[in-house]
């Protein structure tokens, strides 16, 4: 078992929100992105991994497991549950991987047992898989889960 330290993640978009913003490093601040259709919002708080890199030339993707809703710049201390292997295939039909990590806020209390996706129930990680599948669809892009990945492996995917 490996010591894993938690991990600090800056919220873009908040828990129950239809609008997507996104961090502009050259304004320094939270932009407008989109607004989703009717009925689809965000199950739980969207961000970041400040400091690091994905396949798709962005910071890390994380879904913030939690019993609360923040609001867009909102840091946070996390450990790390799990993650979602994904390709993304975008318009122009090019792929690459743009996992999702989940992580749970160090204090939380209504989650302050789950350490790791199997701690979960399986309704919260479908809900997930479906909520960025039907966002990717709006944007005209296909979402493939490849693999669900446990809290160690996921960590090390984030540090490497």
């Amino acid at each position: 078992m490996i010591d894993m330290e938690p991990i600090t993640v800056i919220v873009e978009t908040p828990k129950g929100s239809s609008h997507k913003y996104d961090y502009e490093p050259g304004l320094k601040c939270f932009k407008l992105k989109k607004i989703l259709p009717a009925g689809l919002i965000f199950p739980f708080d969207f961000g970041y991994i400040p400091d690091t890199k994905g396949g798709d030339g962005d910071p890390l993707d994380v879904i913030v497991i939690s019993e609360i809703s923040t609001f867009p710049g909102c840091c946070m201390d996390c450990r790390v549950i799990g993650a979602l292997k994904v390709l993304q295939t975008e318009r122009d039909g090019s792929t690459m991987r743009n996992d999702r990590y989940l992580a749970v806020p160090i204090v939380s209390q209504l989650f302050s047992d789950v350490n790791t996706m199997l701690h979960l129930p399986e309704d919260i990680i479908n809900q997930l898989e479906n909520f960025f599948k039907n966002y990717n669809e709006q944007a005209g892009k296909k979402f493939e889960v490849l693999e669900r990945v446990e809290a160690e492996e996921a960590y090390r995917m984030i540090k490497a």
